[in-house]
């Protein structure tokens, strides 16, 4: 097999961040935090949720005219 093939195909030696996914129930409905517990999240898988991205904020046509003029 070609070694550049080799490269794309295998996954030795790649080391990847699992993805987080939420807790769910026998049923199969997502699962609540329990607020008593401080230190783990039953709501997600591994007991840590994912960082949320901040969003960049838009500025309206007002405010970007008052900006120039500054």
């Amino acid at each position: 097999m070609w070694s550049w093939l080799k490269k794309i195909i295998s996954t030795e030696g790649k080391k990847s961040k699992p993805k987080a996914k939420r807790a769910r129930t026998r049923r199969g409905r997502y699962k609540g935090d329990d607020k008593s517990t401080d230190n783990y999240n039953e709501a997600w898988v591994g007991g840590k949720a994912p960082k949320r991205k901040s969003k960049k904020r838009k500025l309206n046509k007002k405010r970007k005219r008052r900006k120039k003029r500054k």
